[in-house]
């Protein structure tokens, strides 16, 4: 696997706004929203796609979605919703190869890929 953004991220050789971070994973603040807040959560383990993930890393999604819930809760938008979304490959709209879940929320999303 190659050296991601992400990799520089956490290794901090570039800045981002990190709203969460512990052993296994770190979370920031998308350079490029697609809502008020979008947040990625990137495990710490390199795994370039979904397709790649072993059996063994199954817990690995596991953390990012439950990190992502807490972070919901603990912003007090989970009440009124937000989305998660994983892309896996070039025609699922995976442009940084290491797998991470994007956070969505703070305004209406409406249908799936359509702003209401």
């Amino acid at each position: 696997m190659t050296d991601t953004i992400f990799d520089k991220i956490i290794r901090r050789e570039i800045p981002a706004d990190i709203v969460y971070e512990d052993e296994h994973l770190i979370a920031f603040r998308d350079i490029a929203p697609q809502a008020p807040v979008h947040v990625l959560f990137v495990p710490k383990t390199p795994i370039a796609t979904l397709n790649d993930l072993a059996p063994e890393q199954a817990a690995t999604v596991g953390r990012l979605a439950y990190a992502a819930a807490q972070y919901a809760r603990n912003e007090g938008f989970a009440e009124d919703g937000y989305r998660v979304v994983m892309n896996c490959n070039e025609h699922g709209g995976q442009t940084v190869f290491q797998i991470h879940l994007h956070l969505l929320a703070g305004a209406p999303l409406g249908r799936f890929g359509t702003p209401k």
